[in-house]
């Protein structure tokens, strides 16, 4: 590749391209333990690689965020919810299951079950954009003895969704500051704050007025 003061030495394309070839496969491992074991935040992981992506000068670097982060919530998600259907069929459960259960309180786990029944797919659609609502979702279509066949076709679209938001939320962070590192301080805190939000408007709800 050639400057205008002649060509740019190996040296100056190693660290993007070494970006590259550790961050998706990164990125997407730990989407994917993040679908199967929900602690790690893949929200945060997503808008952070947006924020680097955004500041690469290599072409389609925002499409290969999008394609990698949504695949491994797709696998993730339809390797969980396989496992979780393996649980309610057999006699001692499975610990996916458990987990998923844990995870899924009973209040929430009724107003997923009602949602389901009224609006089907929509609701597993917009379980991924709500803060803590795949789960409850996710175990509703399980005791709904949904198919992991229609299970996919809801989900599909779901990670795509999910994917397309946290990366604007990193576009976003990316574009407000200079620096690569400010933006994906600023995406992992307003991610954060996504996430503990309705937490939190739930407590206030149910602290009785003093």
């Amino acid at each position: 590749m050639l400057a205008a003061d002649g060509p740019i030495p190996p040296a100056a394309l190693a660290p993007e391209s070494t970006q590259q070839a550790i961050g998706y496969p990164s990125l997407f491992l730990l989407v994917l333990i993040g679908a199967l074991v929900p602690v790690v935040p893949t929200g945060a992981l997503v808008s952070s690689a947006a924020v680097v992506a955004f500041h690469q000068t290599a072409p389609f670097s925002m499409a290969l965020v999008f394609v990698t982060a949504s695949l491994a919530a797709f696998l993730g998600d339809v390797a969980l919810y396989w496992l979780g259907r393996r649980g309610m069929t057999s006699r001692n459960g499975s610990r996916w299951l458990e987990a998923i259960r844990d995870r899924a309180p009973e209040e929430r786990l009724e107003q997923a079950q009602e949602k389901l029944a009224d609006h089907g797919v929509a609701v597993l659609v917009l379980s991924r954009l709500i803060p803590a609502g795949r789960l409850p979702v996710m175990l509703a279509c399980l005791v709904a003895k949904w198919p992991l066949r229609r299970f996919v076709r809801g989900n599909l679209p779901a990670c795509l969704a999910w994917a397309a938001t946290y990366q604007l939320i990193g576009v976003l962070g990316g574009s407000l500051f200079p620096e690569p590192w400010e933006g994906v301080l600023a995406a992992i805190v307003l991610t954060v704050l996504i996430g503990v939000a309705p937490s939190l408007w739930r407590r206030v709800r149910r602290t009785p007025a003093g």
